[in-house]
């Protein structure tokens, strides 16, 4: 038997075997002048509902939200120090009807819709609901979807902007105007459809007037809104293009004149409209940090044009495969790719990122009930881009930062590296404050767990706080955790919290397991800058004829309880 000295040398060596050869980071005491141009909020990351979703996921009525719903939302709120994101909108809402006279959330209007458009009717009672989430939850600041679909309903996006503006108050960020407008033509629901259409201002405009009928249609949107009072603040944002337009040649045809608070923009790398193939099917695209810049940089152009004018640029909708996702959307790889989709996004001018989710049983969700009626129950469905959101939500703070990607071995270009770094500069960019390394390997079939190491060099920090999201396989679904903690089927996150804490004064090493992603804390203050603690809100719940019915928040008290009964019944 080997004596204890000799049984931890040899582990050690097995642990180095194991681990690639350590990648030396560079990490400069202060972000350049270019990347300080774009400094992100402490709110960065947002999650976009389809409209037809959301009575589902938020709740037929303020009394009945389901608890899950409440912590999923919680968990995020509670690492933020500016209210958390939420969009309402998608090809949906911009194909429903407000009806103000409606008592219930919505009503579904077309049976036979298609599944990527779904249009409902919809009352005032969506944005109870919406107000009550936000008194359960936590500050929160909504955007509202408007649509420029059918010129003949203007009327009613009108109704629905002034009631938007009343019912949520200051809770309103802001109204986005039309849902993919370069589509509309190419979707059947208008007729050559242009951006002269949409927003082309000439000398003949000027001229002969709104009855020529030359008057671009954002202006006659604009001009009706005005004159409820929905304008009395900058709250419009848009185009929302996604994949045929432009943004620099829409400032060309005059868009740039109107009063926006943000344009948006919203990208899919693939989609699956016509079924699964082998592109929107290959992971090992969306393993490859490379392919993040080339997919968040189609719009560059204009995104220089909306930084001269001082106007963010947001992500109003991203996910990995459009129309629903492909089998790879719900895989821990698949988070991996939208976490570093957020940090480039930040270090490439864009101000906040929307993570899309929709109605039940959708690929990429990142949740859902046990069923669309038992929404009120335990049992959720937790998706791993929720992951994504959760790790998203801890890379900002309070005082405003700054993200420059590190190209660590090349990976920006690199199409086979499989490693990628960030680092995260705080105070408006002055000082360093997180670093973030990505670990794409996956565990061979000899068991090498596929760690990495990464060499933080000396008189950078005294001490690191570090987190690990990570997962047994790239394709993995569900034994995901991030800190040492799983997300549970009420939303809560289960398991200790767990911070690794190293002396780092004369460098040190960060071991990232493959594959798995950590978020790196400098500095031995720790206190405000990551979140610690429990993050759940509301017990488990079950529905029982039509009633809700409290268990209580802690999920063992249930098994150990249950477990008991089965004892007496059984002894």
């Amino acid at each position: 038997m080997l004596p204890p000295s000799l049984v931890l040398l040899s582990s050690l060596l097995v642990a180095l075997a194991h681990a690639g050869s350590p990648v030396d980071v560079t990490f400069p005491a202060e972000s350049s002048a270019i990347a300080r141009g774009n400094v992100i909020e402490d709110n960065f990351i947002g999650i976009s509902w389809e409209l037809s979703s959301f009575n589902t996921l938020w709740g037929k009525s303020v009394d009945q939200q389901p608890n899950a719903m409440q912590n999923y939302l919680h968990n995020i709120a509670v690492r933020l120090s500016k209210p958390l994101r939420i969009r309402v909108g998608g090809n949906g809402m911009d194909g429903s009807t407000y009806v103000p006279s409606q008592k219930s959330v919505l009503e579904f209007s077309d049976p036979n819709a298609y599944f990527n458009d779904i249009p409902v009717n919809f009352g005032p009672a969506l944005f109870d609901i919406m107000n009550g989430m936000y008194d359960k939850v936590g500050a929160m600041e909504f955007m509202i979807g408007l649509s420029m679909r059918n010129p003949d309903a203007w009327d009613n996006v009108v109704e629905l902007a002034v009631a938007a503006e009343e019912k949520l108050g200051d809770k309103l960020d802001a109204m986005l105007l039309g849902n993919e407008p370069d589509l509309y033509a190419g979707h059947g629901e208008r007729d050559a459809y242009t951006i002269d259409d949409y927003v082309r201002f000439s000398l003949l405009s000027f001229s002969i007037g709104a009855d020529s009928g030359q008057i671009p249609e954002v202006g006659e949107v604009l001009d009706e809104l005005s004159e409820t009072g929905a304008l009395n603040q900058s709250i419009m944002a848009g185009p929302t293009v996604c994949c045929q337009w432009d943004l620099d040649d829409i400032f060309e045809a005059g868009f740039d004149q109107y009063d926006y608070k943000y344009y948006t923009i919203q990208r899919y790398p693939n989609n699956a409209c016509q079924g699964e193939t082998p592109e929107n099917t290959n992971l090992t695209y969306y393993l490859t940090h490379a392919n993040v810049g080339k997919y968040l940089g189609w719009q560059k152009k204009g995104m220089d044009v909306a930084r001269q004018r001082n106007v963010p640029v947001i992500m109003t909708e991203y996910n990995s495969v459009a129309c629903g996702g492909s089998n790879i959307s719900s895989t821990f790889g698949a988070a991996l790719w939208a976490i570093d989709v957020g940090l480039k996004a930040a270090s490439m001018n864009y101000s906040a990122v929307f993570l899309h989710t929709r109605e039940y049983g959708v690929q990429y969700n990142l949740f859902d009930p046990p069923t669309p009626e038992a929404s009120t129950s335990a049992g959720w469905r937790t998706g791993s881009p929720y992951y994504s959101a959760l790790f998203l939500a801890e890379i900002t703070d309070t005082s405003g930062s700054v993200v420059v990607d590190l190209n660590l071995g090349n990976s920006t270009t690199d199409q086979f590296a499989k490693i990628a770094g960030y680092g995260i500069y705080e105070d408006g960019g002055s000082t360093r404050g997180r670093l973030v390394f990505f670990n794409y390997a996956n565990p061979d079939s000899d068991g090498d767990d596929a760690t990495q190491q990464f060499r933080v060099p000396a008189n950078v920090t005294d001490q690191v706080d570090y987190r690990i999201l990570a997962a047994p396989d790239v394709t993995e679904r569900t034994n995901i955790k991030w800190a040492g903690q799983t997300v549970g089927p009420n939303g809560d996150l289960e398991g200790d919290q767990e911070t690794i804490t190293v002396n780092c004064k004369n460098g040190c090493l960060i071991d990232v397991p493959g594959p798995g992603v950590v978020l790196v804390m400098l500095g031995s203050e720790r206190e405000g800058r990551l979140f610690t603690g429990n993050s759940t809100i509301a017990p488990y719940q079950y529905l029982s004829n039509d009633a809700l019915v409290d268990f209580g928040p802690s999920r063992t008290t249930l098994v150990v309880a249950a477990s008991l009964v089965i004892l007496m019944l059984f002894s």
